[in-house]
């Protein structure tokens, strides 16, 4: 399965952007498929930003991961 996960742009050089998913886990990815600025937000799939998200979508979403995988860390299995 492939997912598609909204980070924050903390810099951009050229097509090259480093992304912030949270909790200090950050990545470079290519972000020449959006127009996008430091400090938006992009979703980023493949290593590709493929979308721009505004602020507000982009911490509910963000949210809703960490709520997810905070529910995956105390289940018994660590499985869903």
């Amino acid at each position: 399965m492939c997912l598609a996960v909204p980070a924050k742009v903390k810099e951009i050089k050229g097509d090259i952007a480093k992304v912030d998913f949270g909790d200090g886990v950050t990545r470079d990815v290519n972000i020449s498929l959006v127009d996008v600025a430091e400090g938006e937000y992009v979703i980023v799939h493949a290593g590709f930003a493929i979308q721009v998200l505004d602020k507000e979508e982009a911490e509910k979403t963000l949210k809703l991961w960490e709520e997810l995988l905070s529910t995956a860390e105390t289940s018994p299995s660590g499985k869903y």
